[in-house]
């Protein structure tokens, strides 16, 4: 067998090997799914096949996520270079969302990559795959620094919160349209570019939402009557993070100025319990 044959062959085999593993891993999940199931998939008499050609199950993962990654990229790397010089939200958003579900269009029917993403973001022995391809992308890092940017405005920790949202919308929300089509269902758009703008509308809306403003619950004042403690310990059980805070006499806890829901809670759980009614609680101190 010459040289190049071979090559042939081994590249064809990878293949038959990825699509296999893909639509096994996107119907089942990646931990439900041995490799004997993929190779047989496959058309493989060798059971030891996947090994053989990727190494362990998630070098298999990681695979089929360059595969596609690789023409997602090129689209996003072509948006990029016709996104303007001033960039708004909306066009930052599209290029995060619009090259993956146009590659979903052009794969055909049926698709399994979206429901394969889904299922590699909620599986914890693999899901840093996505993550750690993503990282790799200069193009995503340019369109994370963009949105960056437009929301900076936004407090820092409600700007990290939406992004998980979006993270995961941007994963989910093509799983569920892959799983009503791979059904014969009826989806709320005609195609997979539609469905992007779609979520590109969404996604807009979501970053651009009104932020509530939380409650500051006021700060406390907590008092243990020794005379009266009977030394149970129960508060501390209960409340650690205060009981365990006492000041210089022991008997007087003070919260810190804006204590978190939790704390409140646990402080009158603790004064509901004690046997001996030994705990004040007095807000506003």
């Amino acid at each position: 067998m010459s040289t190049s044959t071979r090559a042939s062959r081994v590249a064809a085999t990878r293949e038959a090997i990825i699509t296999a593993a893909e639509r096994l891993f996107a119907e089942h999940g990646v931990a439900a799914v041995s490799n004997r199931q993929i190779s047989e998939a496959a058309g493989q008499g060798n059971n030891t096949a996947v090994g053989y050609h990727f190494g362990t199950k998630a070098d298999l993962v990681r695979a089929i996520i360059r595969k596609h990654m690789a023409h997602i990229e090129e689209a996003r790397e072509e948006r990029l270079a016709h996104i303007g010089p001033e960039p708004g939200l909306r066009d930052w958003v599209e290029c995060f969302v619009m090259p993956t579900m146009d590659h979903l269009g052009s794969l055909g029917d049926p698709t399994w990559f979206a429901r394969f993403a889904a299922q590699v973001l909620t599986d914890p022995a693999v899901r840093d795959e996505i993550a750690d391809e993503a990282m790799q992308s200069p193009a995503l890092r340019r369109v994370s620094d963009g949105l960056d940017v437009c929301l900076s405005d936004l407090p820092p920790e409600i700007r990290d919160e939406r992004n998980a949202m979006v993270r995961q919308l941007a994963v989910l929300v093509p799983a569920v349209r892959e799983a009503s089509l791979a059904a014969g269902k009826t989806t709320a758009r005609d195609t997979w570019h539609e469905a992007g703008l779609g979520l590109v509308d969404a996604i807009v809306g979501l970053y651009g939402a009104e932020v509530t403003e939380l409650r500051e619950l006021p700060a406390m004042k907590v008092t243990v009557d020794e005379d009266k403690c009977c030394g149970a310990g129960s508060c501390v059980l209960v409340a650690p993070d205060v009981f365990d805070q006492r000041d210089e006499d022991g008997i007087v806890i003070l919260l810190e100025p804006a204590p978190a829901a939790e704390h409140h809670e646990a402080v009158r759980e603790a004064a509901s319990v004690c046997p001996a009614l030994a705990i004040d609680v007095s807000e506003g101190a």
